[in-house]
């Protein structure tokens, strides 16, 4: 299977390189939590929590302007557009306890610095596996077979394409603790000391994050 080709890294490198072998193979795995097909149980119930309580302009400006005013994703991403996408996603940040809804944006935010540089590049690359942006669009709205640059020309298709994601894939594992959402997205090419500088300054942006939501960042940090 072909990988994935990117010029510049973006919110869409949260999809991952392939579905598991075993989602393939029909049944309940097919339709199973990280299968194109699944999960299809039932979502989980959602607290109270708002997210845009937590995730305010402050936090939000806090990443973003480390770009420089001429960085594309200077003028691509914005808090308006990600609470926009959000929702679409009411289940986000919205699992468990208080605390469990801030390590979750916590964690979620860090992959995305991660992967975009403080959300400093946007996607350009039309080279996207039909196996991941077509599942994604025909939730979200897009033509991800046929149009895959939508996701690099409208900052809420981006930003709805990470949750999708997310909210599909990342989080059922996010209680087992931040190593496995680093698992979940690209263990293969960074777990089990595979690239433990890039595990590393993954969980950096986690905990500081953390802090700044004043919660714990937990347990099992690393994979």
């Amino acid at each position: 299977m072909a990988s994935l080709t990117l010029r510049n890294l973006s919110l869409t490198v949260l999809l991952a390189e392939f579905w598991p072998e075993h989602c393939l193979e029909g049944g309940d795995d097919y339709c199973g939590t990280g299968c194109q097909e699944g999960p299809c149980n039932p979502p989980p119930s959602t607290n109270n929590v708002s997210v845009a309580d937590i995730v305010t302009q402050e936090f939000f400006n806090g990443i973003i302007d480390q770009a420089d005013a001429s960085c594309e994703g200077k003028n691509f991403y914005s808090r308006a557009r990600f609470l926009e996408a959000l929702n679409s996603f009411s289940q986000f940040g919205r699992v468990g306890s208080e605390e469990d809804s801030k390590r979750e944006i916590a964690a979620f935010f860090a992959h995305v610095t991660h992967e975009t540089g403080r959300l400093l590049w946007t996607w350009t690359d039309s080279a996207i596996m039909e196996l991941q942006l077509r599942p994604a669009g025909e939730d979200i709205g897009f033509d991800g077979l046929n149009s895959p640059e939508t996701v690099a020309s409208d900052p809420v298709v981006s930003f709805k394409t990470a949750l999708w994601y997310w909210v599909n894939f990342v989080q059922p594992v996010i209680g087992q603790g931040f190593g496995a959402t680093i698992r979940a997205i690209n263990g293969a090419l960074e777990c089990d000391g595979a690239n433990q500088a890039t595990v590393n300054a993954r969980v950096e942006y986690y905990t500081e994050y953390c802090n700044q939501l004043g919660v714990t960042p937990g347990d099992n940090l690393t994979c």
